[in-house]
């Protein structure tokens, strides 16, 4: 009994806590996720009679405690977040609640409980912010010059895992990941914005115009499915109070992630600017440098970008 792995995910039917759960069923964990009364189920159905959901709210610290005596997990993956960028701007106040207050909560939690769980917390690239041309790729060690409300909630959230390792011996790994995507991406995310367009003008349900925003800026792409191995392997092999890039350390243009996503359609279409997709401020390149963790893990991402964005369009053509 003492060798019984019991990982808990926050955020389990969201887009990355779905392929997490996925990851951790095959490796043998009793799997428990953490959700909210109103949330949606559909990325989770397909193993819902294998997983365990909880009911309960990162803002609620009395349903936290009650969690952690219940399931008392082994591992722990804190995955929920208000994660959409632009929305942190018109809900500045409303991100930095759940971003920060959230893990608070979930780390006295296990505290009260008098749990010693290995917990995984996801930060963000968008830490980085603002990085000088000489900065890339970008090392943990550069400067965090956050430019969102989202971002300054990630590196209040990142300090904090590493306050509670300090003060409280706390097993927390911070893995800064840089941008990830894959089927059920959300449609507010650009790459999936895209898919869904393409995919609803293959259908003749839209006119042959894809509305975009900043197409100029650089991201490093993974896949879903290698971002969450690394996640796993961030708790099997990383050390506790260290922070982790983990990324593909290429950077790609989005503009070239749209003509990727073409490639895979016989579509002809008109590409307009929709200015309400444009932010107030936009990181110009994102491009992270991996060595740190795969030197310490021997992680290694698998799934080319080609691949990684034909399963995008193709799971957007099932379900438009």
């Amino acid at each position: 009994m003492k060798d019984k792995k019991i990982a808990l995910i926050t955020g389990i039917t969201g887009f990355v806590g779905s392929h997490m759960a996925e990851l951790l069923l095959k490796k043998g964990f009793e799997v428990h996720g953490l959700c909210r009364w109103r949330s949606r189920t559909e990325n989770i159905d397909h193993i819902r009679e294998k997983i365990h959901l909880v009911e309960g709210d990162l803002l609620d610290a009395h349903s936290l405690q009650d969690l952690m005596m219940d399931v008392r997990p082994t591992h722990i993956f804190h995955l929920a977040a208000q994660s959409f960028v632009p929305a942190s701007w018109t809900s500045p106040a409303v991100t930095l609640e759940i971003n920060i207050v959230g893990p608070c909560n979930l780390f006295e939690a296990v505290r009260a409980a008098q749990l010693s769980p290995l917990i995984q917390i996801a930060c963000s690239s968008e830490e980085y912010g603002l990085v000088k041309p000489n900065e890339l790729p970008i090392k943990e060690t550069n400067p965090l010059r956050p430019l969102s409300p989202y971002a300054v909630s990630k590196v209040a959230m990142d300090y904090l895992g590493y306050q509670y390792f300090k003060s409280y011996d706390m097993r927390i790994i911070r893995t800064r990941g840089f941008n990830h995507t894959g089927a059920r991406r959300g449609e507010v995310f650009a790459e999936s914005s895209f898919a869904k367009q393409i995919a609803e003008i293959e259908k003749g349900i839209k006119k042959p115009v894809i509305l975009v925003g900043n197409l100029e800026a650089k991201r490093d792409y993974t896949d879903v499915r290698d971002m969450v191995e690394g996640y796993f392997l961030a708790l099997e092999k990383g050390e506790p109070g260290e922070v982790y890039n983990i990324c593909s350390g290429k950077a790609i243009k989005i503009e070239k992630v749209l003509e990727t996503l073409l490639s895979f359609s016989k579509t002809k279409v008109t590409v307009k600017q929709d200015p309400s997709r444009m932010r107030p401020s936009d990181v110009p390149i994102l491009l992270g440098d991996n060595r740190k963790f795969v030197k310490q893990t021997g992680w290694k991402p698998k799934i080319s970008f080609e691949k990684t964005m034909k399963d995008l369009l193709d799971y957007w053509r099932e379900k438009v």
